[in-house]
This record gives structure tokens, C-alpha cells and sequence, in this order.
């Protein structure tokens, strides 16, 4: 046995597991793909590997369906809802971090108690309220609630905002910039990586979003989201498989777009957020 080998074989060894649970996760998205761009007929059999590579699945799902409209309503909810939540979270979790005052170790533990608080416990209230002022049946209900901030988010952003030295604010402040511009010179350029991973999971909930939609936009298809329109899809082509999975391909693509540019800032916002409490 050659030396290539053998070190191919240790580092199978090595790697086993990791080996295992990446064909774990990559075999459902292979078939999915591969179902996307099978025939009709083909689909609903057991081979695997596509006969005739059918791309015109793609094409005919935004003729079944308001593809397009759906799109656009998903990505207004998750650009708008991401860009509330940095706005009214970063100020937030600089308070927690950085600033000293009275009741801040409450505050934070009422952050961390939000955060474990399911939605659906106030699922009921919040939908009489939006009733009331009369925004059911649109997107604002989804939108506005992260204006005043979210509770993980802030988290997240405390979490790494603790973790900037002290010094370069100090520094700031003798140097006469105000807590403002404390925040927005100083802070938020170091905080980049850890603000990038907190609007990168916003995005990921809003764009997967489901429940919320359902609850407020059910009753109004002209403002359903990504999210509502597959599962109509799915309910009205659940023999065509081939077309529900190029669905889901295309439903899934803006996010693993999103996922490969800012990959480096999101991991190393998850790295840096836990290296101080």
C-alpha cells in the first residue's frame, strides 16, 4: 500500500464522522435537486438519476404560480424586518454591553426571558391589537413588532459587543464624541462580523417564516409570502413532484446565495459572540 493511500485511509479515519453527517445532510438536498429536473412520469419512480434533464421545470412553476409576487413579498418582509431589528437592536445591546446604569443586569435577564418566550403565547393578543388598528391581512404586523428590537438578536449583539475592549471607547469619550457617535464611529464598524450574523438569522427567520404569514396575510393571497405559496403549491401539484421540488430549489436559492458572500463575516460573528459573557 502507497503512502498516498495510507494517508487518504488515516484521514478518512480521522474525519469519519464529519464524513458521515456531511453525506447525511447533502444526500435530501442532492435528491431534491436531482428531482427537480426529472419528467413528470420519471418522479414518481424509484430511479434516481434524472433520464431526461427536464431545466424547463423551473420555467413552468412561475407559470403555475405568482412565483414572482411571492418573491417580492417575502423579500420586502425579510429585507424591511432585518433592517428594524439592526436598527432598534444595536443601540440595545450597546446599552447592555457597554453602558453603566442602575437595573441593567434586569434588563438583560427581561432579554433573555423574551427570548425564551414562544410566539405563539401572545400569538392571540398581538392579532386582536393589529386587528383593531385594522393591518391584517398585510405584512405590517410582521414588520413593525422589530422596530422595538428582538430579544435574540439583542442577545447576540451583547453578547459581542462585550467582547470590543474598553479602551477604544474610553479613548472616544475623552476625546469628546458623544454616546452616538461612540456608536456609530467606533462601535459599529468593530462590531461588523457580529451585526452581519445577527441580520443574516433575522433574514433566515423571516424568509422561512411561516406561522407568522399564515396568521396575519392567510386571508389575503395578494400578500402571501414565499413561504404560503409553496405550500399551496404543494397542496395543488402533490403528484408532480418534479415541479414542487424545482419550487423548493427556487425558494431556497436566494438563501444559499446569501449564505456563500457573507459566509466569512456570519462565521466569525458566531465565533467572536461567545468569547466573553
Amino acid at each position: 500500500m502507497s503512502a498516498r493511500v495510507s494517508s487518504a485511509l488515516a484521514w478518512c479515519g480521522l474525519h469519519a464522522v464529519a464524513l458521515a453527517m456531511a453525506v447525511g445532510f447533502l444526500a435530501p438536498l442532492l435528491f431534491l435537486l436531482l428531482t427537480s429536473v426529472m419528467t413528470d412520469q420519471q418522479a414518481l419512480t424509484s430511479d434516481l438519476w434524472p433520464h431526461e434533464w427536464q431545466w424547463s421545470n423551473f420555467v413552468t412553476v412561475f407559470r403555475k404560480a405568482p412565483l414572482v409576487g411571492y418573491f417580492a413579498h417575502s423579500l420586502l418582509y425579510s429585507v424591511t424586518a432585518t433592517a428594524a431589528m439592526l436598527i432598534s437592536s444595536i443601540p440595545v445591546a450597546y446599552a447592555l454591553a457597554k453602558l453603566r446604569w442602575r437595573g441593567r443586569t434586569w434588563a438583560f435577564y427581561l432579554v433573555i426571558v423574551a427570548m425564551l418566550l414562544p410566539p405563539q403565547v401572545i400569538a392571540v393578543p398581538m392579532y386582536v391589537m393589529w386587528a383593531k388598528l385594522g393591518l391584517t391581512g398585510s405584512l405590517w404586523p410582521l414588520i413593525l413588532p422589530n422596530l422595538f428590537g428582538d430579544a435574540f438578536s439583542i442577545f447576540l449583539l451583547r453578547q459581542f459587543l462585550v467582547a470590543i475592549p474598553q479602551s477604544y471607547i474610553d479613548s472616544a469619550r475623552i476625546d469628546g464624541a458623544s454616546e452616538l457617535g461612540v456608536l456609530l464611529r467606533i462601535v459599529v464598524p468593530m462590531a461588523r462580523p457580529g451585526i452581519a450574523a445577527a441580520g443574516l438569522f433575522m433574514f433566515l427567520k423571516t424568509w422561512n417564516d411561516y406561522f407568522g404569514p399564515l396568521l396575519y396575510t392567510g386571508e389575503n393571497r395578494a400578500n402571501w409570502t414565499l413561504s404560503l405559496g409553496l405550500a399551496a403549491f404543494r397542496s395543488t401539484h402533490q403528484v408532480q413532484w418534479n415541479l414542487t421540488m424545482a419550487a423548493t430549489v427556487l425558494v431556497m436559492l436566494p438563501v444559499l446565495v446569501l449564505f456563500f458572500f457573507a459566509q466569512k463575516s456570519f462565521i466569525e460573528g458566531i465565533k467572536l459572540s461567545g468569547v466573553k459573557g
